[in-house]
C-alpha cells in the first residue's frame, strides 16, 4: 500500500494547503500611482496584502455577503483613451466573477473596464504565470509518486 513516509508527505501537504487557503497574498497597486505596476509590472516595487486582513468594500458589502476575500485580481480599465491597471484581493464567487469584479463607481466613475482576471494562489495577480507552473508542476510529482 503506502508507506508511513507517503502518507505523512500527503498530510503535510494537505496541511500546507488548507493553511493558505484561508488567507491569500495578493499584489495590491495602480498603475496610475505606481508605474511599476502597469503592464511591466516589477513584483519587487509592488506592496503585497494579507487579504485576510483588507475589508471588503463598502460598494461590495451589501451584494456578496462576504467577509473573506477568496482570491486575488488584476483590472484594465480604460477612460480617456488611456489604459489602468489596478491589482488587488478579490471578494466575491471565483467562478462566477461578474459581482465581485464590478467596478467600484466612487473610483472608476466613467471609465470602461476592459478586463478583471481572477486567480486563488498567492501573489498570483502579478504579470507571471509562473506560480501556477509551480502547482502543476508538484501535482504532477505528487500524483507519480501514489500512482
Amino acid at each position: 500500500m503506502f508507506s508511513k513516509i507517503q502518507v505523512a508527505l500527503f498530510f503535510g501537504v494537505i496541511a500546507c494547503f488548507a493553511t493558505t487557503a484561508f488567507a491569500v497574498n495578493c499584489y495590491q497597486c495602480e498603475s496610475g500611482l505606481q508605474d511599476k505596476c502597469g503592464e511591466n509590472f516589477d513584483p519587487e516595487g509592488a506592496y503585497k496584502s494579507d487579504c485576510s486582513k483588507v475589508p471588503v468594500p463598502r460598494y461590495l458589502q451589501q451584494f456578496l455577503g462576504i467577509k473573506n476575500a477568496t482570491g486575488c485580481m488584476k483590472t484594465v480599465t480604460e477612460l480617456d483613451n488611456q489604459k489602468h491597471i489596478f491589482r488587488s484581493c478579490y471578494f466575491g464567487d471565483v467562478h462566477n466573477t461578474a459581482g465581485g469584479c464590478a467596478a467600484d463607481p466612487s473610483k472608476f466613475g466613467l471609465s470602461k473596464q476592459l478586463s478583471c482576471d481572477v486567480c486563488t494562489d498567492n501573489l498570483c495577480n502579478g504579470s507571471s504565470s509562473i506560480v501556477a507552473g509551480a502547482v502543476l508542476l508538484v501535482a504532477a510529482a505528487f500524483a507519480r509518486l501514489f500512482l
